[in-house]
């Protein structure tokens, strides 16, 4: 374990927490937090679950488990509780895979910041892919088969595929047809999928769907879930995986279930109160996301058009809350400046401009290109009170403080050289 260090996403936090301390004038767009205040429904749920205190078990107790399988099952993904495991938070579950399936490791380039870094302390090889042009979470598949065929022609043993869609960072998802080819090949290779589902229900097009490689390939995709991204409840720390059913499913869970007795037992019984009434989605629950996600869509829209404005190309967001703009057209500009690559980008906007970001190269990407991300959800406030006064705004950019930081973003990014 030696030499290994914090998530960067959360060392970065930590950093820009201590400066703006300091009395520094910083936009944060660092850190991956949905920063809304908490739904007061949901306070209610937790305390009056305040006295559960008992472990429970291991798997989550069977009305947390039902509530969960409905919410997949209207989904389009017919569940049953006992294909289900809650846990404190998505990563103790994603951990909990890398251990308990053999094989190496494929990830998108770029992809989340974490699924590469546990599948190494897994001890576990990681191959990485990039993605497509159309979006990011999912390698491109023409890649992936090359990638994959040339492992195996090596002797090496790909085995797990993680894709996510909508994605952090590029706050995109993937097309129907690039899911169904990317199923194609899992089963062509025998890739178990591991879909990283948290952002499902953030998707900016009123309407909009997408599809689950759970829909196309069931009998090996397992679904990652959580309440952090939707809800804002990162600090809560609530998860659940969906299993798939017949016997590779059924020994894959009882495997993670293993995992979790030994980690971190159980998820704590108030929230699993939270989590029954939450994936249940009562009316009040799912007014309450359709307004954050036009929320998010909005802002998030705004921040792209400021970096295209800019001088950046960059991916239409089309969930989530990030854009993930390159700066690759202003290189030349950029180099006589002694900004040559994505970790000199990043620390130029902080030092320099004030732009707190998280580069490209932390997410797997090339370390030379002039690429970051951006969360443009940390821009709704640094207090519940402003984060209330964003949200039940008609029009979120027009609030005083929303309106400074996007002007601080669009003078600061004025500034780079052209």
């Amino acid at each position: 374990m030696a030499g290994r260090r914090i998530s960067p996403n959360l060392a970065l936090d930590q950093l820009v927490a201590q400066r703006i301390a300091r009395g520094e004038s910083i936009v944060h767009l660092g850190f991956g937090e949905s920063r809304l205040p908490v739904f007061p429904p949901l306070v209610r749920q937790l305390t009056e679950a305040a006295d559960r205190n008992a472990y429970g078990p291991v798997v989550g107790d069977p009305a947390t488990r039902d509530a969960v399988a409905g919410y997949f099952s209207r989904r389009r993904l017919p569940t049953e509780a006992n294909q289900v495991i809650v846990a404190p938070g998505s990563k103790p579950l994603l951990m909990a895979l890398q251990l308990v399936v053999g094989g190496g490791t494929l990830v998108a380039l770029p992809s989340w910041v974490t699924y590469a870094p546990q599948a190494r302390l897994a001890g576990k090889k990681v191959w990485g892919v990039p993605i497509p042009r159309s979006c990011g979470g999912v390698p491109d598949p023409a890649a992936l088969r090359e990638t994959v065929r040339d492992a195996r022609g090596l002797g090496q043993d790909p085995r797990i595929l993680v894709l996510t869609s909508p994605d952090n960072p590029t706050g995109t998802h993937a097309p129907d047809e690039v899911v169904r080819d990317l199923c194609a090949i899992a089963e062509e290779e025998d890739l178990l999928i591991v879909s990283d589902e948290i952002y499902r229900d953030i998707l900016h097009e009123p309407g909009a769907d997408l599809l689950s490689p759970a829909e196309v390939a069931p009998r090996r995709t397992v679904v990652i879930t959580g309440l952090s991204k939707n809800l804002a409840l990162g600090g809560w720390r609530i998860g659940a995986a969906r299993f798939p059913a017949g016997g590779w499913g059924e020994r894959i869970r009882a495997d993670v279930a293993a995992v979790a007795s030994e980690i971190w037992s159980t998820l704590a019984g108030p929230m699993q109160s939270v989590a029954r009434y939450a994936f249940a989605e009562p009316p009040e629950i799912r007014e309450r996301l359709t307004a954050d996600v036009a929320l998010h869509g909005t802002v998030a829209g705004a921040v792209h058009q400021i970096m295209v404005d800019a001088g950046a190309t960059c991916r239409q967001p089309t969930g989530a809350f990030y854009v993930y703009p390159d700066f690759a057209p202003l290189r030349g500009p950029l180099a006589e400046q002694g900004v040559t690559d994505g970790a000199t980008l990043q620390r130029h906007l902080l030092e320099e401009l004030g732009v707190a970001v998280l580069s490209g190269h932390h997410f797997g990407d090339q370390p030379d290109a002039l690429r970051f991300r951006a969360a443009t959800s940390m821009l709704y406030g640094a207090t519940p009170q402003q984060q209330r006064q964003t949200q039940d705004a008609a029009d979120p950019l027009t609030v005083p403080h929303v309106a400074d930081a996007l002007a601080h973003i669009e003078r600061a990014l004025a500034k780079l050289p052209r």
